[in-house]
């Protein structure tokens, strides 16, 4: 029976879920009971969140209704307000209502007004703040530019090689930081500046840095220096700027010709040393003078007969290698000598030298030249003779892409060659493959060939060489520079040349070290200066700050691009830099005289430097210095404004020995004595803040000390908190008055001005009923009266238009009613 009902119950089951599925308007329910359960949650509450702000409204209207309020009228008429209408145009009434008309009219003018008004600051703020931001982003990125050292692409190169570190010479902290070559130099350049200053006849700086070089037993840098006089002894051209007279052609003629005398005298003197290094096989001998030195220089370099020389020898040796030997060290008499010996093997020769050697510039006349030029492409140009063709190439300046390798086996000797075949006219005679112009070998030097070729970092003092006697000044500097062990040099011959008013330098200080710059000649290059000088006193200026000032004097006419003084600025960035103060700046004697410093040697208006100074340090946030200075430069207003500053916030600070508070409170007392004492005073609100903080600080000390008597009578004195109701009214006018770094304090001084008066009237209370002498009524009126005076306090904060620290007025109150 059992088993039937249970069947039924089964089939009944089916059937239904069957029916159920069937229909196809019902959802599927595919849940468990926990599923559920957590749905339910979710609805329930979302029901609750609904009725949360209608609960929240209903709790609100009990808690304020029992205080008597309506919430219900007071929301609408909130929502009643309407704050858009406020600074809308006014609709335009109708035409008949005059009075009205001209209301709004007016109305709407002074809205537009204000609107404008208001988009105006607007976009004068914005504009502030972008100038703002790009002031010091241009500071920014002078800083991070003359952290990179050298030019072009290897200013970007960190490697270890091209970005040294100083670290290893710096030492210890106080020791120099400069070498023995470096201190060597810096004595010379105070000796120039000395001179300069005290208006003496201005010395040869050359001269001072080529007697560092005879000390220093190195020939490298003593013929360094030697070429650099040379290269630099020529006769300014007049113009209007360093470029137009460096461009000129008489000017680079000079360099030219000054560049050849150096190189014919640097040979003749290899020549000299050879010969009376070998004497023995030179055979010196006959008459004294260059004929006779290169005789004997041969008999070393040319011992035996060389095949394929022409036109004979004269006393052993091969015609033509006399006549270029001698060429070669600069003597045309020695080869003129020579070409008479030997004139009849050598035709129209001497003809053609004779001209040569008479012509001022070196130079043949075009008919001449173009006769020899002809002869030479028609006989010479396959000679086996090199030493004949390279003194047809010299005379006649042809066949410039013959760079005569047999001949000119040494840098110097190419150089020398190709200097020789530079012209500067422009007459179109020449072929292309005849005229080699100065430009187009300065390219082929520093472009083509470049510091590869001639191995610059081996040989930097040859490379530096071949730069300088091709009147590429800035191009050697820079590459010089770049040289860690040679910076030295590098930085005084570019002085050097700035004194000389040689130096090609960079328009703008953000420039590269070594730049190009648009509208300037080709391969005319510039050097940026400003930015050499601060990447090599960068090295010393924290540790040798007097060293660092004689090089930034020479800054002293130049400007960055904000047309600020270099040298002001360098000098404000030193000071700041080294703390230096009282060295470079001068000092502040007791009696407030000022004892001159380090700078007074360099400026006649040191008060300018001194209060630039003071400004950048204020700038920084060096607030303590920019006092200092500010004293120096004799600006009270300053100095006052910023040991107002100073004090504000320490005031109300329990005073400790070594604190802010106590060092601070000795600087503004001293300066408060020397004011005093010389009467100085600054702008009367400043000043008069000034003193009143300065008592407000001898309130709080004797207030901290326990001196509740004392304290009281100082806060009586200054009448800057009411003691009575009659004096409230006063008191809040004259609050008015007060700066913001008194109102900052008033807080403290009410709260320690309310402690005092409940410590008094503790103290009152706990006088005992029973003492001899005591007066009942005097008692009283003592207890009324603090009871008053803590009134006039609450009533005082009240009334104040300050909003004051949170837990001030609650604490003021919590004392008053103790009092009562």
């Amino acid at each position: 029976m059992d088993t039937e009902g249970f069947g039924e119950l089964l089939q009944q089951a089916e059937q239904l879920a069957a029916e159920t599925e069937a229909v196809s308007e019902l959802p599927h329910v595919e849940r468990n009971l926990q599923e559920l359960q957590q749905a339910g949650e979710r609805l329930r509450s979302r029901t609750l969140t609904r009725t949360s702000q209608e609960t929240a409204d209903v709790k609100a209207s009990i808690l304020l209704g029992s205080r008597g309020l309506d919430i219900f009228h007071i929301s609408q008429r909130l929502e009643s307000l309407s704050a858009a209408t406020t600074f809308e145009p006014l609709e335009p009434v109708k035409d008949a209502d005059i009075q009205g008309f001209l209301k709004n009219e007016r109305d709407n003018a002074l809205l537009s007004a204000i609107e404008e008004s208001r988009r105006r600051t607007f976009l004068l703020a914005e504009e502030y703040h972008r100038e703002s931001m790009l002031v010091q982003w241009e500071q920014v990125k002078q800083r991070v530019l003359h952290t990179l050292l050298g030019a072009g692409e290897d200013a970007l190169d960190f490697s270890q090689d091209v970005e040294p570190s100083f670290v290893s010479d710096m030492g210890a902290p106080g020791r120099s930081a400069l070498d023995s070559v470096e201190v060597a130099y810096g004595r010379q350049i105070y000796i120039f500046n000395e001179k300069m200053v005290n208006g003496h006849v201005q010395p040869s700086l050359g001269d001072l840095c080529a007697s560092v070089a005879a000390s220093l037993d190195d020939k490298n840098v003593s013929d360094m220096w030697l070429m650099v006089k040379q290269m630099t002894d020529v006769l300014l051209v007049p113009a209007k700027d360093t470029l137009k007279s460096r461009v000129a052609v008489e000017m680079q003629m000079a360099f030219v010709r000054k560049a050849l005398t150096f190189l014919e005298n640097s040979y003749k003197n290899y020549t000299m040393v050879t010969v009376f290094g070998n004497l023995h096989q030179a055979q010196l001998g006959g008459v004294p003078g260059t004929y006779q030195l290169v005789h004997s220089f041969l008999n070393i370099k040319l011992p035996g007969p060389l095949p394929g020389m022409q036109d004979g020898e004269v006393e052993g040796h091969p015609v033509w290698a006399l006549i270029y030997y001698c060429l070669r060290c600069g003597d045309l008499s020695a080869a003129m000598q020579v070409v008479n010996r030997a004139q009849h093997q050598l035709g129209d020769f001497k003809t053609w030298f004779q001209e040569y050697m008479n012509s001022p510039d070196r130079r043949l006349s075009p008919a001449t030249e173009n006769k020899l030029r002809l002869h030479y492409r028609r006989v010479l140009r396959n000679s086996a003779d090199p030493y004949k063709r390279a003194v047809f190439c010299l005379i006649g300046k042809c066949d410039i892409a013959d760079n005569h390798g047999e001949v000119a086996d040494k840098t110097e000797d190419y150089l020398w060659l190709k200097l020789n075949q530079v012209c500067f006219d422009d007459d179109g005679s020449s072929a292309p493959q005849d005229r080699l112009t100065l430009a187009q070998l300065q390219k082929q030097l520093l472009e083509d060939y470049g510091e590869s070729h001639f191995s610059a970092s081996q040989q930097p003092f040859l490379y530096f060489q071949v730069l300088f006697l091709t009147a590429q000044f800035e191009a050697a500097v820079a590459f010089l520079f770049r040289v860690e062990r040679l910076r030295s040099h590098a930085v005084h011959v570019a002085l050097v040349l700035y004194e000389l008013k040689l130096l090609l330098k960079s328009s703008g200080q953000s420039a590269q070290l070594l730049s190009q710059e648009p509208g300037d000649p080709p391969m005319v290059r510039r050097l940026n200066f400003i930015r050499l000088l601060m990447l090599y006193t960068r090295k010393f200026e924290a540790t040798d700050p007097r060293e660092a000032l004689q090089y930034f004097y020479f800054l002293r006419n130049e400007k960055d691009n904000q047309g600020e003084n270099m040298f002001m600025r360098c000098v404000s960035e030193l000071v700041i830099e080294s703390r230096e103060f009282d060295m470079l700046l001068g000092r502040l004697e007791k009696d407030g005289s000022r004892k001159p410093g380090v700078i007074d040697k360099f400026a006649g208006d040191t008060r300018a430097i001194i209060t630039k100074v003071a400004s950048e340090a204020e700038n920084k946030g060096l607030f303590e210095e920019a006092v200092k200075l500010y004293e120096l430069a004799k600006n009270p207003d300053k100095v006052l404004e910023l040991m107002n500053r100073l004090l504000s916030p320490v005031i109300a600070q329990v005073s400790a020995p070594q604190s802010n508070k106590e060092r601070l409170k000795n600087m503004a007392l001293g300066i408060a004595e020397r004011y005093r004492t010389n009467g100085i005073a600054g702008e009367k609100s400043v000043d008069s803040t000034f003193y009143l903080l300065l008592d407000l600080m001898t309130f709080f000390d004797e207030y901290h000390a326990g001196h509740i008597d004392l304290a009281y009578d100082v806060i009586e004195r200054l009448k800057l908190v009411p003691l009575s109701q009659d004096s409230v009214e006063e008191r809040v006018a004259a609050f008015r008055n007060f700066s913001d770094e008194v109102r900052h304090n008033l807080s403290e001084v009410l709260l320690a001005t309310m402690n005092i008066l409940f410590t008094q009237y503790k103290r009152l209370k706990g006088v005992p009923a029973g003492t001899p002498g005591r007066q009942q009524r005097p008692l009283e009126d003592r207890d009324s009266l603090l009871r008053s005076q803590a009134r006039a306090l609450i009533t005082f904060a009240g009334m104040i238009p300050y909003r004051m620290a949170g837990d001030t007025n609650a604490r003021l109150v919590q004392m008053e009613v103790l009092m009562n």
